[in-house]
């Protein structure tokens, strides 16, 4: 799940800084030596790394692959790193490990601290509360360089699909590098004791083993996780791994690359450069990322700092060596840790940025991070004595950690400190028990401006309460990866009638209301659901928008319908979002697939003599928890047209669907669900929505006498008794 746009344009969040710090300009009198000479090149390179990950997040329509900067940025780091443990191999003959995790503790994490902590601020200060406690646990995570995990678990968890992008998402790319930073110099000590055991005095061709090793099962996995799970595979260290090895594979052959030809560098040089700016031009949003895509750029700028020795003058130095590129450069650092949590923050006080807007606050974080490139990054990375103290510099770079973690725990203990003093629990919660359950009856009046109490409160809900059905708890509910139909009963295990809810995750959430009809029926009620995987015989697609046939989604269907067939349950009640399959031919999503994929599903239910019944769909109704918990006393700004039922496009295939299947039944509780003349997100004390646009469980509760005279009215036996 990649993040959604700050500003209109931007649809994928963005990326690391590389290792600024493995050259030196010789413009620092009395700074700390370096193994290799400057390269003014890799310098501007960072510029072009950091410009066009900020233009791609400020919004700009025509960068719409602005965020393979990361890309570039990986390279980088893994060239700078690798030269410089090469260098002290070459002068040394061995690599200390505590002298290099003591440059990367000096050079890294102050400034990543200081923005960890003015990120807390201004969340606290800024952003509503209700996402407080997901964002300090951001934070803390980013600290300590593991957060791409925990970005890459929500991109792939179902239930978190209203949370909005994280200020410190950024941190991801941070994170895999410094992962990096534990492995490879690990690697090369590895290699330095094989070629000693070998006999070899040229450490090279073993390094190059090592790389291969590092290098090769990385890429390979990148191209497989990026087909199976591209939301996942954007953020997870196996995929990224290879990025870092090109750089490191550019390193070792630097020596031989200085000497290639200089009009073969030159025209090598230029093309790297084109490269990297066609896929920034070219790729996407909706490109598959990384995988095999994200060869582009990054062979594009091993091409450039390749032939950058080589090339000289007439390289693509000629541009990147200019004095606004090296500025910039210099500056990559700290303008990539500062751009993005302002952008965020932005937009979370003042709502969707324009483009100009998103421009306006990217180019304004030139001033903090100048501020923090001077006063923080400089004094510390070039002072003599950490430098000459690799336990002080150790010790530094932990006690800034520390600092990190603590003001990630602070945001999250005033978040939860906030949903304490906000939440009341009202014994009075009748939500749509209120209304007449006679047909045509809605709207009955405007939307109730305020409600003394929620349920469950909509900061619960932010804060990670969950008002789902059973089936999480139950664990019975498929989530997008995984083919086995899972199933769970309820009600009375042997009643007499077999009530079966199939379908996607719009169907799963009807389950507390079915649970009161069958406790009071007698059912016995079965439900298979799976995330994402409507109850079709069509080709789905996945929902990650890449139009790739979802096949675990395939699979389960085909498992699922020969299982109903087997058992002939009395009843099917199934719903879907999705509007569209894959036609005949695989190329085209269309209704009418779709269409044809439920019908042939019903007509094979209907041949063992199991009546269907669809469930129409429920429209989005946008941000609504969020809504709530910020007009706890003004809710008609949440409210939605009701017209948005009758568009919503899951809605219309399924009318479509039915109209040409006689022996089908639908129902419809939108009536329960906006009873009023725009849709309410609240209604009589309780929360309607839990997130994008599932309805929450305690909601659902309260509509069982709604869908008992539905279901009656279509055939199905089923009552509902007011309980006392």
């Amino acid at each position: 799940m990649t993040s959604p746009p700050l500003t209109k344009g931007a649809d994928r969040e963005g990326s690391p800084v590389g290792e600024p710090g493995g050259t030196t300009t010789g413009r620092e009198p009395g700074r700390e030596a370096t193994p290799s000479r400057f390269r003014a090149d890799v310098a501007g390179l960072r510029a072009v790394a950091v410009g066009l990950v900020l233009l791609y997040h400020a919004g700009l329509p025509f960068i719409p692959g602005g965020f393979v900067g990361v890309d570039v940025f990986f390279v980088i780091s893994g060239f700078l790193i690798t030269g410089q443990l090469i260098s002290e191999i070459e002068r040394s003959g061995r690599v200390s490990l505590t002298g290099f995790y003591a440059r990367r503790a000096k050079r890294i994490l102050p400034a990543a601290t200081v923005v960890l902590a003015a990120t807390a601020v201004a969340v606290r200060l800024f952003v509503p509360r209700g996402e407080w406690q997901v964002i300090g646990g951001d934070i803390a995570a980013a600290a300590t360089y593991v957060v791409n995990w925990r970005f890459a678990d929500r991109a792939v968890d179902y239930l978190a699909e209203d949370v909005a992008p994280s200020p410190v998402q950024h941190f991801w790319s941070l994170a895999v590098e410094e992962q990096f930073y534990l492995l490879w110099p690990l690697l090369i000590v590895l290699a330095l004791l094989a070629a000693r055991k070998l006999r070899r005095a040229n450490v090279r061709p073993v390094l190059w083993v090592g790389l291969a090793v590092l290098a090769v099962p990385s890429f390979v996995w990148s191209i497989v996780e990026t087909a199976n799970s591209p939301e996942r595979a954007f953020f997870v260290s196996t995929t990224r791994l290879w990025e870092l090895a090109v750089g490191a594979a550019v390193a070792l052959l630097a020596v031989r690359a200085a000497r290639m030809p200089r009009s073969v560098a030159v025209v090598l040089g230029w093309l790297g450069l084109a490269a990297i700016v066609a896929a920034a031009l070219l790729v996407s949003g909706k490109t598959a990322w990384p995988g095999y895509a994200a060869a582009l750029p990054t062979l594009g700028a091993a091409a450039v700092i390749a032939a950058g020795a080589a090339a000289g003058s007439r390289g693509p130095v000629m541009v990147l060596g200019l004095r606004p590129f090296q500025w910039i450069g210099d500056l990559s650092y700290s303008l990539y840790l500062w751009h993005w949590p302002m952008l965020v923050v932005a937009a979370a006080h003042f709502g969707d940025l324009s483009v100009t807007e998103g421009l306006v606050v990217a180019l304004a974080s030139v001033i903090p991070a100048w501020l923090t490139f001077r006063l923080v990054e400089n004094p510390l990375r070039y002072s003599r004595k950490i430098s000459t103290s690799p336990r002080l510099a150790l010790s530094l770079g932990g006690n800034f950690t520390l600092a990190g973690i603590c003001a990630g725990l602070v945001l999250v203990l005033m978040g939860a400190w906030a949903a304490a003093a906000t939440t009341t629990k009202s014994r009075y919660a009748p939500g749509a028990a209120l209304l007449s359950t006679a047909p045509g009856t809605a709207p009955i009046g405007p939307v109730p401006e305020r409600f003394d109490a929620i349920t469950p409160d909509p900061l619960q809900i932010r804060q990670g309460f969950m008002d789902v059905p059973d089936t999480n708890r139950d664990k019975c509910f498929q989530q997008v990866e995984g083919a086995e139909v899972l199933s769970c009963t309820y009600g009375v295990p042997n009643g007499s009638t077999t009530v079966a809810l199939v379908g996607d995750s719009k169907m799963d959430q009807w389950l507390p209301a079915f649970q009161v009809l069958a406790a009071q029926n007698g059912w016995k009620l079965l439900i298979m659901a799976k995330a994402g995987c409507a109850f079709t015989s069509a080709q789905v697609l996945k929902g990650d928008g890449s139009g790739k046939p979802y096949t675990d989604c395939i699979e389960w269907n085909r498992a699922l319908l020969d299982r109903l067939v087997r058992e002939r349950p009395d009843y099917v009640v199934t719903s879907q979002s999705a509007s569209t399959a894959l036609d005949s031919g695989g190329k085209r999503a269309t209704v009418a697939a779709m269409v044809s994929g439920v019908r042939a599903s019903w007509k094979k239910l209907d041949s063992v003599g199991t009546k269907v019944v669809v469930l129409a769909n429920n429209p989005h109704p946008g941000a609504a928890v969020a809504c709530a918990d910020k007009n706890r006393k003004r809710l008609s700004a949440c409210a939605f047209d009701r017209e948005r039922h009758d568009q919503d496009p899951g809605y219309r295939m399924q009318r479509q669907a039915v109209a040409g299947a006689p022996k089908v039944k639908m129902i419809d509780l939108f009536d329960a669900v906006c009873p009023t003349d725009r849709c309410p997100v609240v209604f009589g004390n309780v929360l309607i929505y839990r997130g994008g646009s599932h309805i929450g469980a305690a909601y659902v509760k309260t509509t069982a006498p709604h869908l008992a005279r539905a279901l009656a009215d279509v055939g199905v036996p089923a009552r509902f008794t007011p309980a006392g």
